[in-house]
């Protein structure tokens, strides 16, 4: 192929303009790219072009070549924000904001070149296998992560509901890294969980900020109010955003109208404000919940509340993202994701790396934060490990006290475990695995949510503002 084809082949894929489609997504509107005429710069990437084509030993597929110049090119700004994808890795893409993907549940990103798991979604298979925020995923199905991009990534862990994927985790204070088997379901973007809790206070948890998370979460106010809703507690714990238009709905929502919500920094230093456009009522007690998992556009909203509406934060330093993404497709169905400008809060402070901090710090108690026990696994008389340990944590939070916590698997240890399958009306055989195992997990997530210190706080002070 001719130097001056492989160029106007290169620009076409890259950077025409005429069918590319153009979305609100990833944190921001599509920016076009306008592309002049060819330039000298590119001479070096031709000429490696033509001598692959014309001297490697194998013949190579030219979109196999264009394709990887793209990729290295996006990878070269060493931002984990931004990424190349192929036809299949874009449809992955496509589906996180969709109604619906079939997968495991779990926002991973990609940190100093491992894969970590930013937030599990409610209620989803990553959840119930004990998935936690900052879990590296090491491997899945046995095959390396290192060096991936999170769209890679995604690839692999996500498949047909029914099928199993097996990953391999490490998680801070683990020795080794620990087996996850998880069958893959279809995760319906469900992203607004409202209830009543108590003396007129709700409760409304949102998990991210999808297509049509606004109007969930009006209808969810909507029944709330028509409960007898005196104050609101918004739960954005494990929130990894979504949508900077759903971001901006939802603020104006509680931010008085003409505050500033959220402002953009471009590189040139240029600032623009966005303003909330509220047109109703906003005086409702609000207190606001976050946590480490809480980012990007969930950050926004807190942000908002907080220096624009004076609403009282609860919880943990968020996980701090302060950039903004802009996603553009091509004809063939491949994607773009890059960042563009940086988001400050209303008070001008770039939350990039550092997070947002709440008013009142408040942390879990220590064992909402337990190793995963693997369920595969048998553990008895005799036994130890990392996981007995965990496990003794777990029976001792439970009330079933084994009478020490140091991994090593005694008598005591199998009477507390006899007396919690008894409790639970499985067989009493004092070993440690399978069914014991997922039902042991289970109930210290029921009682986390029960005993949860972060919203007992929330109550404690939105009782002040009621």
């Amino acid at each position: 192929m001719k130097k001056f084809h492989f160029a106007m082949l290169l620009l076409l894929l890259v950077f025409l303009t005429a069918g590319i489609t153009t979305f609100a997504l990833a944190f921001g509107e599509e920016k076009v790219v306008t592309v002049g005429t060819e330039r000298q710069e590119f001479d070096k990437l031709y000429s490696v072009f033509d001598t692959i084509k014309q001297d490697y030993f194998q013949d190579i597929k030219d979109t196999k070549l264009i394709n990887g110049a793209i990729d290295g090119m996006i990878a070269s700004l060493d931002d984990p924000y931004s990424d190349y994808m192929n036809e299949e890795e874009a449809n992955s893409f496509h589906q996180s904001i969709s109604s619906s993907f079939e997968g495991i549940g779990a926002e991973i990103q990609e940190q100093e070149g491992h894969i970590v798991i930013v937030t599990p979604l409610k209620g989803s298979p990553a959840e119930r296998a004990g998935l936690k925020p900052n879990d590296k995923v090491i491997t899945v199905d046995g095959k390396s992560l290192q060096g991936m991009s999170s769209t890679e990534a995604v690839t692999l862990i996500r498949g047909k509901k029914g099928t199993t994927v097996e990953l391999a985790i490490m998680r801070a204070g683990m020795e080794e890294p620990m087996t996850v088997s998880i069958v893959r379901d279809t995760i319906p973007i469900e992203t607004v969980h409202g209830k009543m809790l108590e003396e007129g206070i709700a409760q409304i948890q949102i998990t991210s900020f999808s297509q049509n998370t606004t109007q969930e979460l009006v209808d969810v106010l909507n029944d709330l109010e028509g409960q007898g809703m005196k104050g609101l507690i918004l739960d954005l714990r494990q929130n990894p955003g979504g949508l900077l238009d759903q971001a901006i709905n939802i603020s104006s929502l509680f931010v008085p109208n003409g505050k500033v919500i959220f402002k953009v920094e471009d590189r040139d230093g240029t600032i623009k404000e966005y303003k909330s456009n509220n047109k109703g009522n906003s005086s409702i007690p609000l207190v606001v919940v976050i946590d480490k998992g809480s980012a990007s556009a969930s950050e926004i909203f807190a942000a908002a509340a907080s220096e624009s509406a004076g609403v009282p934060l609860v919880g943990e330093k968020s996980f701090g993202k302060g950039t903004v993404q802009r996603a553009q497709d091509f004809p063939d169905g491949s994607n773009i994701k890059f960042t563009t400008e940086k988001w400050l809060t209303p008070k001008g402070n770039w939350i990039h790396k550092k997070g947002v901090k709440p008013d009142y710090e408040v942390a879990l108690p220590d064992y909402a934060s337990l190793q995963m026990i693997n369920p595969d696994k048998e553990y008895k008389v005799s036994s130890s490990s990392n996981e007995v340990k965990s496990a003794q944590q777990m029976l001792k939070a439970l009330g079933y006290d084994p009478g020490r916590e140091d991994g090593f698997f005694d008598q005591n240890t199998e009477k507390a475990i006899i007396a919690f399958q008894n409790a639970e009306k499985i067989e009493a055989n004092g070993i440690l695995s399978g069914k014991t195992t997922m039902m042991l997990m289970e109930r210290l997530r029921d009682h986390i949510e029960k005993n949860d210190t972060q919203i007992l706080k929330a109550i404690e002070v939105l009782k002040t503002k009621m």
